[in-house]
């Protein structure tokens, strides 16, 4: 499993994997990421500079294979993007005979499967998995990556930033990718020219900059695991804003943390369970479910207000 920058990195410099595979929750860094490979692909690769692109639910596997191990006089490689691989999942042969054949590649070729984001890993795809030379989940990224990935996204459209400028949309739009990518792509207007180059300043930056950052229960949940007290406490209170019970937030709280000590977990909650689990000791998470199980005691008995409860529990979550 590498880092998406890191596999970036190799592909600007022509070294390829022959198979990938890209899951993960975010969708808005997995769209980040096949727009610089197919860049990079077009730039190594100019007797075939366009991606092949499949569904997967309505491709064959012949078809699939076919343009990944085929080769021809006018295209000797080629990218290959299956999107929507999840859909085969629906049949084990489908599954298999992929897997079988994606990890004899005949060729010079890149073949990227792509699974949408999903709530619970999807077991059924596993042998495609294990098959690739490459993996790579693109999950909410600290925020030192973001913004390297904001200075990738501007230097590929021709614009030189004023020192700054990335950082603050990355912490104006609280660390969530989609929103970060959409306020660069509104700051790409805002460039000036200066002396023959485009330009964005910190000035502009701050006139433009209007994020609306939404948040869910699974966002809550997601900030908590990864120890982002910050980003949980905003998102709890949006969720709350919302309209979700302080009972359900709790409970949710409660059951993440149990999760993590080996309790059960609710499916769409299991992954940032293995998470909190893999960064906090046992003792802590111990201390983090006893702290729980008092905050509710004292909320339920009337001595303590509820949202103050609730604060003090996700920091207690988060370990901070």
């Amino acid at each position: 499993m590498l880092g998406g920058l890191e596999l970036l990195e190799r592909c600007r410099r022509g070294e390829f994997p022959s198979t990938l595979y890209l899951e993960g929750s975010s969708e808005a860094l997995k769209a980040a990421f096949l727009a610089e490979l197919r860049r990079a692909w077009a730039r190594a690769c100019p007797e075939s500079p366009l991606a092949r692109v499949f569904y997967a639910g309505e491709a064959t596997i012949e078809e699939i294979l076919a343009a990944f191990q085929g080769a021809s006089l006018f295209s000797p490689r080629d990218l290959v993007l299956v999107l929507e691989v999840e859909k085969l999942g629906r049949s084990e042969k489908r599954v298999a005979a992929l897997a079988d054949g994606i990890a004899r590649p005949a060729g010079a070729s890149c073949l990227v499967l792509h699974e949408s984001e999903s709530e619970s890993p999807r077991k059924s795809l596993d042998p495609l998995r294990a098959a690739v030379s490459a993996r790579w989940s693109a999950e909410p990224p600290a925020p030192e990556q973001l913004v390297r990935w904001g200075e990738r996204r501007l230097a590929h459209a021709g614009l030189e930033v004023e020192p700054g400028v990335v950082e603050a949309v990355a912490e104006a739009c609280e660390g969530d990718p989609l929103t970060f990518f959409n306020e660069l792509e509104k700051l790409e207007v805002t460039a000036t020219e200066a002396s023959g180059r485009w330009r964005v300043t910190r000035a502009a930056a701050a006139a433009m900059l209007k994020p609306v950052v939404e948040a869910s229960l699974r966002d809550y949940v997601a900030a908590v695991a990864a120890g982002r007290a910050r980003r949980a406490a905003r998102a709890l209170s949006r969720v709350l804003e919302a309209g979700a019970e302080e009972g359900e937030v709790l409970f949710t709280l409660t059951n993440l943390v149990s999760g993590a000590m080996g309790g059960w977990v609710k499916r769409e909650y299991r992954p940032q369970s293995v998470l909190l689990s893999r960064r906090r000791a046992p003792r802590e998470l111990a201390r983090a479910l006893d702290a729980l199980y008092r905050a509710e005691a004292a909320w339920k008995s009337g001595r303590a207000d509820a949202i103050a409860v609730l604060e003090q529990a996700t920091r207690e979550a988060c370990g901070s």
